[in-house]
């Protein structure tokens, strides 16, 4: 060890973001107190981020075996599924939140560039990508500065890089004002077989460093991912790092490349921690150890110290280990790509990490005790119900009074920003790049990528209503997971697996970690109950602003990204109604029921409600069925209820072809519930008259509650007899809204 380093105290463990107790147990792991740097890489080891110590317990709860899985949830960079014809699809989500509320462009952008690298990593390629975003309230100057760095940067990495982003989903809500959400999700094929793992097998082989050279920007990026957002947290910049989406083009290329040499023995991209993370996790997988030579790393300034190279985190750099004497096969591909690439160590049997500098070994720890399941700690933190259920219980639709002027109440539904549609920022995208992308002028409820060179289909959504989760986590849990399945079947997909990205508050909070065992439970449920396992994902805690004396946690945020296939892609089904004449079905139930709704939140600025009523077996029963009436062509269009209700799912259907419709609403049931309610399970079709028959009598006899609602006309809208106007000037609102906000 550096004889002229002081050795660290506790109160140097507390600054590196950790527990005392830890401190000691580092102690204990060595036999002897660390330096500074082997204290730094435990703490970003042992953060939140990087060893999951307060989720992991729960999160082996979840479904992680499946009849397509190829990998076990968490075993690599990204799931793995099976599509059959020798194809797989690798995909997984992240988030990029603390860094995108800093530095909006380049936590962004950054974030798409970490999660595509997890896939090419494992030798697919990507083919397209999504993202959920959650921002505060559009009318703050600040919001509308997020939301233009955030959209920017994920759209020049990505149309840089050249994936096609197809999807995804942007909410506005206060309880975001300070803390964004940024969720990255990437989807790749590779063929079954040619897979990379992330291993560190073989003592002796030479351990490479690829890519950029290795700077300051990012350091301690992960524990700054473990810790509240405060009003100095802008004091943490340089803890946000800075992509290249060029350079990443051609590692990806370099890369797949450099896999068909056969010299690759394992490889993993450089994310959170960056060399520290690479070398522990490879060499904890195979038991194995490293030997690192810091001087051999490529740097981008002079005099580096060694836990600033150890930590730093930039961006496109991958770790390799080689087969020893084929190396240069690597270092020829990589020379072709006009990338660094260098040996820096070599795997070693001891199990323990040595790093030196200058000749000196300035760090030695053993793998295994820094990763997930291997020795980092494992918490179970106190629950407690948060006292706003109290409130929640107390909500009541009967005393809600109904809307006078219903034309009004609607157009105010209708102009949410949570409804409108997101044209200003998707129009930023490039959707079409590499000609997968199927025709976004007849939209599906999920979105279809074609797998070149056959004739399926990929099918990809992400899906959750946090509204819904802080009312009821278990449920809003069970609504994302079954609202994800339901897209993908109203597309004529079958739903495969999911990732998910659980974003949450801190978890020292006990109402904090109420809610994530809650929606946990609810995930694991539904997944089980849709044969969907979880194949990876991130856990993101602390995402809550502390402003002096409070803390302000965003509402739980339990994204769901989910992967469906679709065997021909000419079976399709998308949501738009086709022609005059067609009848207007909606199969489910409807209730009474205004909780959680859009409806009840903008037009009586209610604030807590319960959560909209759901059934699981009733859901599953819906998208049996549903997937049947596709597969036997009784169906014009589907598209799901969700946000707004049956109106905006009536109007998201009439405005692609711009088609009117003409309805009668149930006298057995509210009209604004029943036009606006967000109860689950409800899909609205449209059928030929043709096909009237055969469509009433296979809902007869599967025994699937359905209701007749009308039929489309031309652009004229008729509610009970009523003119809602014509087609052109909802469209207006649709497709104005979010951009006049965001010129104001």
């Amino acid at each position: 060890m550096p004889a002229s380093e002081a050795l660290p105290t506790v109160e140097t463990a507390q600054q590196l973001g950790l527990k005392p107790e830890e401190f000691e147990r580092i102690q204990e792991i060595l036999g002897r107190m660390p330096n500074f740097t082997e204290l730094s890489i435990f703490s970003v080891m042992w953060s939140e981020h990087c060893s999951y110590k307060n989720s992991i317990k729960w999160l082996k709860t979840l479904p992680r075996e499946g009849k397509s899985l190829l990998v076990e949830a968490g075993e690599e960079n990204a799931g793995l599924v099976d599509i059959g014809g020798g194809l797989a699809c690798a995909f997984k989500i992240e988030s990029h939140n603390h860094p995108s509320a800093i530095e909006p462009y380049q936590g962004a952008a950054t974030g798409v560039g970490g999660i595509h690298r997890d896939i090419f990593t494992m030798g697919a390629r990507p083919i397209a990508a999504l993202n959920s975003l959650r921002f505060g309230n559009i009318d703050r100057k600040h919001t509308r500065h997020l939301v233009e760095g955030v959209v920017r940067g994920i759209g020049d990495y990505g149309n840089c890089f050249g994936v096609p982003t197809v999807g995804g989903e942007v909410y506005f809500d206060d309880c975001y004002n300070q803390n964004i959400l940024v969720n990255a999700m990437s989807v790749g094929i590779v063929k079954v077989g040619e897979t990379v793992s992330a291993c560190a097998d073989g003592p002796g082989n030479p351990v490479l460093i690829v890519g950029s050279a290795t700077g300051k920007d990012g350091i301690h990026g992960a524990t700054f991912a473990s810790a509240d957002l405060t009003e100095d947290s802008k004091e943490d910049l340089p803890a946000v790092q800075v992509g290249d989406p060029f350079q990443e083009k051609l590692l990806l290329e370099a890369t797949l490349e450099a896999i068909k040499t056969g010299a690759i023995v394992g490889m993993q991209d450089m994310g959170a921690a960056g060399i520290t993370c690479s070398t522990s996790e490879m060499s904890a997988k195979s038991g194995t150890g490293m030997k690192i030579d810091l001087d051999k790393v490529p740097t981008r300034q002079a005099d580096m110290k060694p836990f600033e190279i150890l930590l730093s985190e930039s961006q496109e750099r991958m770790l390799i280990v080689a087969e020893k004497g084929k190396e240069q096969a690597l270092f020829d591909v990589f020379d072709k790509w006009d990338l660094e690439c260098e040996e820096i160590g070599e795997v070693t049997n001891t199990g323990q990490l040595e790093f030196y500098q200058n000749g000196e070994l300035v760090a030695d720890v053993p793998a295994q005790p820094l990763v997930l399941g291997g020795g980092a700690p494992v918490y179970t933190r106190k629950t407690k119900k948060p006292t706003y259920l109290k409130k929640i219980r107390k909500f009541d639709s009967n005393r809600i009074e109904k809307p006078k002027d219903y034309k009004a109440a609607a157009r105010k539904v209708f102009s949410s920003p949570n409804i409108v549609s997101k044209r200003w920022i998707y129009e930023q995208y490039d959707s079409m790049v590499r000609t997968n992308s199927m025709s976004t002028n007849a939209p599906s409820d999920a979105a279809l990528v074609r797998v070149k060179g056959t004739d399926k289909a990929l099918v990809v959504t992400t899906d959750c209503n946090s509204r819904y989760v802080h009312a009821n986590p278990y449920v809003g849990a069970m609504i994302a997971v079954s609202e994800a399945a339901r897209n993908i079947v109203c597309s004529g997909g079958e739903p495969l697996a999911i990732t998910n990205c659980l974003n949450f508050g801190n978890p020292y909070d006990p109402e904090v970690y109420w809610q994530f065992v809650e929606a946990i439970k609810g995930m694991g449920d539904a997944c089980r109950r849709f044969e969907t396992p979880v194949t990876g994902g991130n856990v993101s805690f602390y995402n809550q602003t502390v402003l002096k004396d409070s803390a302000e946690p965003v509402f739980p945020t339990p994204t769901i990204g989910m992967l469906g296939l679709l065997k021909h892609y000419k079976k399709r089904m998308t949501l738009d109604f086709k022609q005059v004449g067609d009848l207007i079905y909606m199969i489910g139930i409807p209730t009474n029921d205004l909780g959680c709704s859009e409806y009840i939140a903008k037009v009586h600025g209610v604030k807590h409600s319960h959560v909209p009523k759901f059934d699981l077996d009733e859901e599953h029963n819906l998208q049996q069925n549903l997937k049947k009436m596709i597969r036997e062509g009784l169906l014009q269009s589907a598209h799901d209820i969700s946000e707004g209700g049956l109106f905006v799912s009536l109007m998201e259907a009439a405005m692609p072809n711009n088609l009117g419709f003409t309805i009668e609403t149930d006298n057995n049931f509210r009209k604004d519930a029943y036009l606006f309610g967000e109860s689950q399970s409800r899909v609205v079709v449209s059928v030929a008259p043709s096909y009237e028959d055969e469509f009433v009598h296979y809902l007869n006899t599967n025994n699937v509650a359905f209701s007749s609602l009308g039929e489309i006309i031309d652009a004229d809208i008729s509610i009970d007899g009523e003119s809602f106007g014509t087609i052109a000037d909802w469209k207006k609102i649709y497709n104005d809204t979010i951009s006049n906000k965001m010129e104001e």
